[in-house]
């Protein structure tokens, strides 16, 4: 005998209470997002000239423009990257496809990358301070140029390693899932042809997995643009009206610019339009860092489907 199951026409209850828990959570970060945005385009936007994006401040930052700080962020970003995606990705590389994944070092290495993600910022800057600046800084120095201080000093170089210490979890984390969503048949099919496992790592693995792996530095770009206290103690300057010609000078910062003109400012009513403003240039060059690398990202991945298609 023989019984027929019949859909059930209404939904259950914990479906429904979930789907509006959720809906109107999404709804409430919606608001709060057009509300803090258009707040800061409203009262930001109308001091966004060209003047206030290529001159240097003055008259103790109640007036010019923010350039060197423009400036200072995009060198820091670029810097940070450069030396987080290689080292991330080598680590990840090395964890996924070389590493025994029951091995007590990979244990141990993995458990150390999730505490690093956990750590506060403020931690970093004082690791950057006491590691960069004042050893290996130092010691540079020492050797090289007498005792002088030319890199025993907060500088670019210093709080660009710091940030790249600081979002290397991020880089490591999002590669190592792009290298577990390469089909382990892809890897057995080169083995098969005769490659090696190098072989079959950078000319089969890598470039299926480069779209996860600038998910990572997307995410690495985000944070480190907006972060401000790792670099408090390792290069960032509080009023700097020029732009850095090496990488052991100070430099400006957007997000630290933004911080010295709510707290350390003597005419409040004075800056606030230009925080405001400043804000707002943050939060654009922020979008546009972000937009390069999905633009990259999006073609590797036409690149690979056409290549493979």
């Amino acid at each position: 005998m023989s019984t027929s199951l019949k859909p059930r026409r209404w939904p259950r209850l914990g479906d429904v209470l979930l789907w509006l828990t959720t809906g109107a959570a999404t709804v409430i970060v919606l608001i709060l997002l057009v509300i803090i945005v258009g707040d800061v385009v409203r009262n930001g936007a109308r001091g966004l000239t060209l003047t206030f994006l290529t001159q240097a401040p003055k008259d103790g930052m109640t007036a010019g423009g923010i350039f060197p700080a423009i400036f200072g962020t995009v060198a820091l970003v670029l810097l940070m990257t450069l030396a987080a995606l290689p080292a991330g990705v080598a680590t990840a590389i090395y964890l996924h496809e070389y590493a025994r994944p029951d091995a007590l070092g990979t244990r141990i290495v993995r458990v150390a990358v999730n505490n690093l993600a956990g750590v506060p910022s403020i931690v970093f800057g004082l690791f950057g301070l006491g590691f960069f600046v004042q050893f290996l800084g130092g010691g540079i120095d020492k050797v090289f140029y007498g005792g002088a201080k030319v890199f025993g000093q907060p500088a670019l170089l210093w709080a660009a390693l710091t940030m790249a210490v600081l979002t290397l979890p991020v880089v490591i984390v999002a590669t190592e899932e792009a290298l577990s969503n390469v089909s382990g048949d892809v890897r057995l099919a080169s083995a098969a042809l005769g490659a090696t496992q190098f072989q079959t790592i950078t000319r089969v693995v890598l470039p299926q997995a480069v779209p996860g792996i600038l998910t990572g530095a997307i995410l690495a770009v985000s944070r480190g643009a907006g972060e401000v206290a790792p670099i408090l103690f390792t290069g960032a300057a509080y009023f700097l009206p020029k732009l850095p010609h090496s990488l052991h000078d100070q430099f400006m910062q957007l997000g630290y610019h933004v911080y010295v003109l709510a707290t350390q400012s003597p005419d409040v009513d004075a800056t606030k339009p230009l925080l405001y403003s400043t804000v707002l240039v943050l939060l654009l060059l922020t979008f546009a860092l972000n937009a390069s690398a999905i633009v990259v990202r999006s073609r590797m991945r036409q690149r690979f489907s056409k290549s493979h298609g």
